[in-house]
């Protein structure tokens, strides 16, 4: 159990994590997508321009809660990946595919200090009861524990046994407390995943009785937006028609414009091209052009809703007198998603998901974002979410691990609008919301159970200090730090980084970038720097080993898409 120093009003606690939103999307980062509630919050706050992730969902959301790398947390691997290869990953330490027990996890911590701990969202941290948020500290929650579905919860091809997708399964993986939730009778009727979370969230709030009004609280707030399928409604999409109608080349040269005025990109800086996959977009027909603009447009009316939503929280706290004492931080959990899904696999056959689309959903362009729809934007429009940094979701490179992050805690003190180029890390999160709540971490035991100590270091020095340029969190110059997903690998220390990956993405050879210069990572520095390169492939040996990674088969794990 961590233990607690007294404290006259120990403070109070929201995580809001946003799903694949790429580094512009949003009005604080360059964005023209309308997020007024997050605006404010950066203008309140501080905005993080190097904070960095896994590069997909389930393993960020281990670091999270663990303080430590995925492949000790129990997402060494995405679980969907690993269930195609249960021969290669079934009873490997790190790889179980859910918040595995050989870590505490931060609402356990913090349930055990006297925190009042609530959630509801997404949870992809594992599908069964034993290892659902029941039983991982939060006293109240209404979870969604798969990685992603039909924000209408509407899903047709569940209905019959003739496909079969287990990344896309939502039969029997909602709960609400400990009991498991029947997604066609058990939620609302006029369910929407932003708002009908957040609507769960607030109803907690309001439901607290005395004691736990009396307790601080950890509430956590994932939404399953914007991920795919791109719907939301009507109403929303129209406020953005028109505005996508140039392209995501337009785009992201437009965000890139922004992020330079907003002081967040330097103005030299040498951005990474849009992915060439794909047709150009004076290629394409009207048509075309018009489709691809509107999953744009529902896109960005995901994220308008987010916004809203984060506000309808942000009132509440307000209304309560609590906001001004909580530590509010939105993420996202990775960068932009730019998959093709089209020609995902699918079990029971040579069939794809494609197939599954044609025969029950309506993709016709005046039917894109209803709930019988089921879209996704591509890897064009993703680029221009990501840059100037290269890649996407699911890459190591900084496309898929550099995402915004944005806090707002009165008692850091920070200048209006204030920003840290610091490097930090999601695996910071949870030292920093312990020494801010005055708990020390268990140690090496905790709940009668062996666990691992946090990798990450606490926020709370730098982000109270004066001058963010004259501090840091990890030492600019000094920190290493790793990464590992779908055979790609990377190590960095200070502003040099090393990448390998498997072709086609790469060269199959590490390749070294200088990300402080070139934060696009298109300048390989390899062979003019090989002893830089060798000193951080001897880090590299020293990160596999601390955190117990598998040499893995690359057709295990690989992503054969981009």
């Amino acid at each position: 159990m961590g233990s607690t120093s007294s404290s006259k009003q120990r403070p109070n606690f929201l995580i809001i994590v946003a799903d694949d939103l790429g580094f512009s999307d949003i009005g604080p980062y360059g964005g023209e997508i309308k997020t007024p509630v997050l605006d404010k919050l950066a203008e309140d706050g501080i905005r993080m321009t190097n904070f960095h992730t896994a590069s997909a969902c389930s393993p960020t959301r281990s670091m999270l809660f663990s303080g430590t790398d995925n492949h000790i947390a129990g997402l060494g691997q995405m679980a969907e990946h690993m269930a195609a290869h249960k021969d290669v990953f079934q009873g490997q330490p790190g790889y179980e595919g859910y918040l595995n027990m050989r870590v505490a996890a931060l609402p356990e911590i913090l349930q055990d200090s006297g925190y009042h701990t609530i959630m509801s969202g997404k949870w992809h941290l594992g599908l069964t009861k034993e290892f659902a948020p029941c039983s991982r500290g939060f006293q109240r929650n209404f979870t969604f524990l798969p990685g992603s579905g039909n924000h209408h919860a509407y899903e047709p091809q569940l209905d019959t046994n003739e496909y079969k997708i287990p990344s896309l399964d939502t039969n029997g993986h909602w709960m609400e407390g400990d009991e498991f939730v029947d997604r066609k009778t058990g939620l609302p009727k006029e369910f929407y995943s932003t708002t009908s979370f957040t609507d769960k969230l607030l109803e907690y709030f309001q439901q607290r009785n005395p004691q736990e009004r009396s307790q601080p609280f950890f509430a956590y707030l994932p939404f399953t937006a914007p991920h795919w399928p791109l719907q939301a409604p009507k109403d929303i999409v129209a406020r953005y028609a028109g505005m996508y109608d140039d392209g995501p080349d337009r785009l992201r040269e437009k965000r890139l414009q922004r992020l330079v005025e907003l002081g967040l990109v330097s103005k030299d800086v040498e951005a990474a091209p849009i992915i060439p996959k794909g047709s150009e977009w004076n290629t394409m027909t009207e048509m075309e052009k018009k489709a691809s603009a509107r999953k744009m447009e529902v896109f960005a009316a995901m994220v308008d809703l987010i916004d809203q939503n984060v506000g309808r929280v942000i009132d509440y706290l307000d209304s309560t007198d609590e906001l001004d004492n909580t530590f509010v931080l939105f993420m996202s959990d990775n960068g932009a998603e730019g998959v093709a899904m089209e020609a995902l696999p699918v079990m029971g056959g040579p069939r794809t998901m494609g197939m599954i689309i044609d025969k029950y959903y309506d993709n016709s362009l005046d039917n894109i974002g209803n709930s019988d729809s089921f879209v996704w934007y591509g890897p064009k429009w993703a680029s221009a979410a990501t840059a100037p940094s290269r890649g996407l979701k699911s890459y190591v490179l900084e496309g898929g691990i550099r995402c915004p992050c944005i806090i707002r805690y009165l008692p850091f003190n920070s200048p209006k609008g204030a920003i840290t180029h610091s490097f930090t890390t999601v695996m910071d999160i949870l030292p920093t919301l312990l020494e801010l709540a005055k708990v020390t971490h268990p140690g090496e035991t905790f709940r009668g159970r062996k666990v691992a100590l946090p990798r990450g270091k606490s926020w709370s020095a730098h982000l109270g200090s004066n001058d963010y340029s004259q501090s840091s969190v990890h030492g600019e110059d000094t920190h290493i730090h790793g990464w590992e997903l779908f055979a790609q690998r990377a190590i960095r220390q200070g502003r040099w980084k090393a990448v390998w990956q498997p072709k086609p993405r790469g060269k199959e050879e590490w390749e070294l970038y200088n990300v402080d210069k070139d934060p696009g990572e298109l300048n390989d520095k390899a062979k003019e720097e090989p002893e830089i390169l060798q000193r951080l492939l001897e880090y590299w040996d020293i990160y596999f080993a601390e955190t117990g990674m598998m040499d893995v088969p690359i057709e295990a794990i690989a992503k054969k898409s981009l």
